[in-house]
Formats: structure tokens, sequence, C-alpha cells
């Protein structure tokens, strides 16, 4: 029966496929990959995804959108104040090994041409000399990095990692339609989408035999790792930050390499060395790949003005003491207009045209080129020569026959001034491939981007496949395609099994390592606060849950005692989450409560904490589950009651706080958490204590007391006689064995502070160390039945104190070289 039933839904797998195949192939024109391709190949393709889809595509692009979510993929668009979700399509594009062969070898042999030019432009500068290339051309781009001039470089290469824009035309042909040099990106998205896609597509990778992406990363890992003076290098991906375009993918990049993802804050230079500020002292870094503009990277060697960069990084460099992958200025070539020069430049370098053939360029700085651009306007694309727009083109590139007659007047006028800013392009038709676009396959047009890596050997490495960019709309002219609408996996596939490859280790590997790496001293702070957020979020949540739920029933008679309530409310406005009312009537604590839970102006209110929340856990991709992530990305909840609200917003706190206790390793990172938690408890403990708690405390105020402190059930087990105020001081304020108590918040401070790296060398506790151990004295020594105001203050302000110690001692101050006085150079 079962053995029926599976073979019934592979037919009508089968019978779906072949359907949507032979309906599109009847649609699209000879220029699409599939009409053009392995039929057998693109069958296997679509019988998969019918197996993902069913009878509905959408169900298809539904999945892989949501793998793509769950491994975290996400952009940015200028502007935007949250990332976009990265767009896959399940089509992936499908290029036979044989095809790809021929792609990989024209892609290596323009990387070694690029180093070569690049190598000259910074070196003896014949290829200038001799008139090959214009020298306004490099000395005018506002790429090229005149401090480089000279240099010689750590391992002697200007590139490590390339990337190229590809265009297919109709014909099959394909070409160059865009060098990446300076910062490329997108491996990662390769990398992402591969993984949503192979989940979608299940069973594709056994039927095609599809090339892997692992060894590729390998061989760009150890390729850097053997430019490096260190047998065991420790290597750093510097990106700018959070509001970089790429960041998602940057922090998923580090996180699968196991690289070291730092901020230019994170990093100084001390006697021509590279370090990262660590909670340890400073750490030696031996490489960065770099993701900034490279014009940010020394503020000292470059732009004066960068606040992302990192003083002396150059110098350092140029003692090569570290290696900066790639080279400051290889940007230079990236210029639309040195695709102009680049096929003569091939036939004189290496003796060979060039395997991938660029689009046709004309650089308008020579007079011959402007007058075939001026003459051809209406067929050619226009563009800025050095990527910057100018005059004649303030919103960039523009098809000339496109042009409003006073727009075509002004960029001609401009072009006669600075014709070394315009470059002429002829226009590109591309190849289209399927994509799903209302529940059916529909033919868009693409470009694809390689990747090229330098291995161990020097030799280039091109990733078997890459990512496709989608056009949204059907006209295959690349002009009119932007950065397009969707990306796809690019499978190459194999007449011949493909083993199994990952950077992870091998099975039988008997090398282990407890030690989770590096933590740098940013890192630590972020843990720290969003522990402290969390707990803040989590405590001022309990207080509006007890004040709503007061004021609810107030009509029924099961009201609180007047001032109880209002000590409530007066917590909630000392936390700063909303404005003291001018009553306390259910109506004025409706509306407090409401402007505590939902107010998006606030600046300490639930929304702002978890905002705050959400910005660290965006900056500590690299270390946090997808989990956490999506929790902490969650919308806030607007449906429901209020008290409907606070529930949904407590299950998220304690999936948070569940996540932490049983899902993070035991490492320094969880131990910031954990202390961000601690203190922040603390802090809450003592305060409610001191309002609830005191001597003349009501029966409403020791219940409301038990109740945020989250020991009701505690008290309960051990009096059986009702509540007293001095055995609920007792349970809350100093009880070593209840997790919610100030006790035990002290003493797991101590502990983690005992197990933190210090600097001192002399076996004497540290500042934060002495803090931690003064306060586990004060309440170690206090009676429940003496505990008072003044004892209550001095807790809350040692914990303060000790907040600022652990600050002073882990985190960055400024551009302070972290403790000089006890630096150790590792």
């Amino acid at each position: 029966m079962a053995s029926h039933a599976l073979s019934e839904g592979l037919f009508d797998a089968a019978a779906h496929a072949a359907r949507w195949l032979a309906d599109y192939r009847e649609r699209v024109g000879d220029g699409d990959v599939v009409a053009s391709g392995d039929a057998d190949a693109w069958t296997a393709a679509f019988e998969e995804l019918a197996v993902a889809a069913g009878d509905d595509l959408a169900h298809a692009q539904e999945r892989v959108q949501r793998h793509a979510e769950d491994i975290g993929t996400g952009f940015r668009v200028a502007g935007d104040p949250d990332e976009r979700p990265w767009p896959v399509s399940p089509v992936p594009l499908l290029i036979a090994e044989q095809e790809w062969c021929g792609i990989a070898e024209g892609v290596a042999q323009r990387a070694g041409l690029i180093e070569a030019v690049l190598a000259d432009i910074y070196g003896e500068g014949t290829l200038i000399s001799d008139g090959a290339i214009p020298a306004a051309l490099i000395n005018g781009s506002p790429l090229f990095l005149r401090p480089m001039v000279g240099l010689t470089l750590p391992g002697g290469y200007q590139l490590q990692f390339a990337a190229f824009d590809l265009g297919r035309g109709p014909d099959g042909e394909w070409r160059v339609l865009a060098d990446h040099l300076r910062a490329p990106a997108g491996a990662g998205y390769a990398l992402e989408n591969r993984l949503a896609t192979s989940r979608t597509l299940g069973g594709l990778q056994g039927r095609l035999n599809i090339l892997r992406h692992a060894p590729f990363f390998t061989a760009f890992r150890d390729g850097l790792a053997a430019l490096c003076k260190r047998a065991e290098p420790r290597i750093g991906l510097l990106t700018p930050g959070r509001w970089n375009a790429s960041y998602a993918e940057q922090a998923h990049l580090a996180r699968y390499l196991g690289f070291l993802l730092v901020e230019g804050a994170d990093l100084a230079v001390a006697e021509d060395r590279l370090y990262v500020r660590t909670i340890a002292g400073l750490k030696r870094v031996d490489a960065l790949w770099q993701r900034a503009d490279p014009r940010m990277l020394d503020p000292l060697a470059f732009d004066s003005h960068s606040t992302i960069g990192v003083a002396g990084l150059i110098d350092a460099f140029a003692a090569h003491n570290v290696l900066i992958s790639n080279a400051p200025g290889a940007g230079v070539l990236e210029a639309p207009a040195l695709q102009a020069f680049l096929p003569a430049l091939a036939e004189r370098i290496i003796g060979a045209k060039l395997k991938l053939p660029n689009i046709a360029t004309w650089w308008c700085g020579d007079d011959a080129a402007r007058a075939t651009v001026e003459a051809r306007l209406d067929s050619l694309m226009i563009a800025p020569a050095f990527g910057v727009n100018p005059l004649g083109l303030p919103d960039g590139a523009v098809q000339g026959s496109e042009l409003s007659a006073e727009a075509r007047q002004a960029l001609l006028d401009d072009m006669a001034r600075r014709p070394q800013d315009y470059v002429g392009k002829e226009l590109v038709r591309l190849s289209t491939m399927p994509v799903v676009a209302d529940h059916q396959l529909a033919a868009r047009p693409f470009t694809l981007r390689v990747f090229a890596a330098r291995g161990v050997d020097g030799d280039w490495t091109v990733m078997p496949g890459g990512f496709a960019r989608i056009g949204e709309h059907p006209d295959i002219r690349a002009a009119v395609m932007g950065e397009g609408i969707w990306s796809a996996d690019v499978a190459i596939y194999s007449p011949d099994p493909v083993p199994p490859a990952s950077l992870l280790p091998a099975p039988d590997s008997t090398q282990i390592r407890r030690n989770p790496g590096t933590l740098p001293s940013r890192v630590a702070d972020n843990f720290y606060w969003l522990g402290r957020y969390l707990e803040r979020g989590e405590a001022l949540l309990a207080i509006i849950r007890a004040m709503l739920g007061n004021s609810i029933d107030a009509d029924a008679g099961a009201a609180l005692d007047h001032d109880t309530v209002g000590r409530m409310a007066g917590l909630v406005v000392a936390a700063g989450a909303a404005a003291h009312p001018a009553h306390l009537k259910r109506p004025d604590l409706v509306q407090l409560a409401r402007t505590a839970l939902d107010a998006l102006d606030g600046w300490n209110n639930i929304p702002a904490i978890n905002r705050m929340a959400r910005t660290i856990a965006q900056v500590s991709r690299d270390r946090l589950s997808a989990d956490v992530v999506r929790l902490l990305d969650a919308p806030h909840p607007t449906k429901g009651s209020m008290l409907d609200r606070c529930g949904s917003l407590q299950r998220r706190y304690a999936a948070l706080s569940g996540l932490a206790a049983e899902h993070m390793g035991r490492t320094a990172a969880w131990r910031f958490h954990d202390l961000g938690r601690r203190v922040e408890r603390g802090l809450a403990v003592a305060r409610l204590v001191r309002t609830f708690g005191m001597t003349g405390a009501s029966s409403d105020d020791l219940t409301t007391l038990l109740d945020l402190a989250d020991s009701q059930i505690g008290y309960r087990q051990r009096y059986l006689t009702g509540i007293a105020r001095v055995p609920v001081v007792d349970l809350v304020a100093l009880d070593p064995g209840n997790p919610r108590s100030l006790a035990y918040q002290a003493d797991r401070i101590a502990e983690h502070l005992a197990e933190l790296p210090v600097l001192n060398d002399d076996g004497l506790p540290e500042e934060q160390q002495a803090e931690a151990r003064a306060l586990c004295a004060l309440l170690s020594t206090a009676s429940a039945a003496r505990l008072d105001v003044r004892l209550l203050d001095d807790a809350e302000r040692q914990l303060a104190h000790l907040s600022d110690a652990i600050a002073r001692r882990y985190f960055l101050q400024g551009a302070e070289p972290l403790r000089a006085g006890g630096l150790t150079l590792a």
C-alpha cells in the first residue's frame, strides 16, 4: 500500500513536471537556458520542483523563501532601517560541467590579467609610460590610492578574491559585464542560496551530481593562511557594521569560514602590528578579509574623515605584519573605462585574447572613441567612467535612446567639457531562465556573479556556480535589469558522482578544541547588554501585567490596596516607561500600561527595550542562533487585548531565557550575557524589596513582591500559615537557593567574574572581582529582620559600581588600547 502511494506520488510529480516544462518551452524563445539546455537535466529539476510544490508552484516559492529566512539570509537597502529577506527563486540555473569549465578558465585568466595590470600600476608603471593605459585613466580615478604606489605586498599579490558579473547572450556566448575587486560581495549569498535550494529540492544533488561549494571556500581560507607569517594565523573579516547592505552575508561567511567578524573599533595597531581588542587584552591579527571601502581603511593613509578604519593599518601592511585581502587600491580596475583597454592589455601581457570577452566599451577621454559614442548615442548605454555620477548623468547610467531632448543636450554639453568622465557601452541582450511568478513559470533575464579565489599554490580557484540575479521584467536588455529582483542558485551538474565535501573536519579526525576562540571586547559588551535589556524588559512586563490585571478587576472588587497599585505605577514611571498618571483610577492605569507596553516613541518602555535588544542581535549574528535572532526580530504583537499581548511577549522572553540557559555553550560570551541578566535582576529585586518589603508592608504589598519576584510557589511550599514580612524578605532578598533572589544574583556574578580572564598575574582580585566579593559579603551577613532601606541602597549602589567596573575592565573605552597596565600582546 505504501509502495503504491509512493509510486503514484512520483508519477504525479513527473506528470506535473512534464506539463510545466512543455508549457514553458512553448512560451520562450531560443535564448532561454531551458530551451537550449540539456533536456534530461531540466526534466530532473522540474520533477524535484513538482515534489516540493505539489500542484501549486507558489508552494515551492514559499518553501525556499522560508528556508532562506531560517538560515538568516537578509540584505539592506540604503536608507532602510530594517533588513529585507533575501529573495530566492526555487528554480536553480543549471549549467553543464563542460560548459562551466570554459567559464572557469575565462574567469581565472581574467583574474590573472587584472593581477598583472595592478602590479604594474602600483609598481613600475610601464603600461602608463608606454601609453597602453592613458595616465588620466589612473590618476583621475577616485579608486586609485596613491599611497600604495611602490609598496611591496605581503604574499606578493594584489588580489586574493575577486568577483565578476557575466551575461549570457541569446546565442549562448558569455561576456563580462563588470569586475568587483575592492570588497567583492555575494559569495555568502551563493552559499545560502545553495542551502535553501537544496533543502527545497532535496533530491537534485544526487540526481545531477551537482558540484559543491565547500572546496572553493577551503581553498580560499587555506590560501589566506598560507600567506601569513604564523603557522596558525588569526584571520578576521572586517565589516563596516550592521548598516552595510550585505552585513548578514558577512556574518554568515565569518561563521562558515571560522573567521573573526570585526569592526574597525575592535582593532588597534601597536608597533606596526595589528591587534584585536579582546577581554583578555590585545591579540595578534595576521590577515584581514576586508569588506569596507578601501579608502576608509586607515584615516592616516587615506581618508582622514574615516571613522570605521584603523589608524596605522597601512603601516602594519607595509611592514608585512598583516595581510589585507584585497590590497587597498585594487578597485582602480573596477572602473568601467578600463574595460575598453583590457582586450589589448591581454594580448600585450599574456599574449592571448580574453576567453571571456568584455562587452564593447568606448572611453570618451579618447577623441576617436568619443566621436563614436556621440555618433551612436541612441544605440549605446552611457555610463560614468569611474562609478561616480558626473553632471550629465545625475541618475547614473542611461540608455541613449531614452534620453529626453533636454537631458540629451545636458549630457552632450558635459561630455564636451569633461569627456574623461563618460563611457559608452553596447546594449547587451540577455538569455532568460524560469522563475515562479503568479503561480506559473515565467521567463526572466538573468546575470551571473562568479567568484574566484587564490589557493595555497597561488593559482586561481573558481567557485563551481555562484548566484544568478534575475530581472523583474521580461525585457532582455541588461540595461533595464538593474540589480534584479530575485536570486537563484547556480548548479553545475556533472556526469560523474561528486564526493562529499565540507569545511568540517573529517569524521575520524582526532583534533579536539574546547576553547571557543577569541572574544572581542565589543562582542562581550553586546552580550552583556543583551542580557540586561532582556531582563529589564521581562521585569517591566511583569509589573505591567500585575498592574493591568488589577485595573481590569477593579470593578469586581478584587483590586489590590490603593497604595500597592500606586507603588507599581511608580516603578513603571521610575523605569522611564511612561509619565506619571494624574490619578490612579482604572482608566489612568490602563493608559499607563498601554504607554509602557505599546508606545513607539518611548525611550525605555517595552518597544524601546526590544528595539535595543534587536539592534544588538543584528550585530551579533555570527554568534547567536537563528532561533534567537528570529525571536528578537519578531514584530511587536498588535492583536488581542493588552493582557493577551503581555502574555505573548512574556512567552517570547521565556523562550529567549530558555535558549540562553539550555542552548548557549558555557563560553565567555555566555558568561557576559548571564552577567548582564544577573546585574539587571539584582537591581530590580533590590528596588522591589525596597518598594514592597519594608516595615509596615501590607499583605497586598507582600503578595505583589512574591508575584513580581516569581517566588509565590517557593514561599507557599515553605510557609503554610500565610504571608509574613520577614520570611518574604528573606526568600526574595537573602536566600542563596532562590534563583530570583538578590543573594543568588550576587553569588552568580562572583562566580562568572572568577572564571573570566584577568590581566594581572599577582594573584590579587581585580576591581570587578573585589566589588562582587564585597556585595556577596554584604548580603551573606545581612538579616531579614534587620534588612532596611539603607542596606538595599548600598546593594543597589554596589551593583551599579560593579557594572561600571566590568565595563572598564572588559569593554571598549573609546580609543584606549585596552588596559595598557597589564597589556599582553599575543
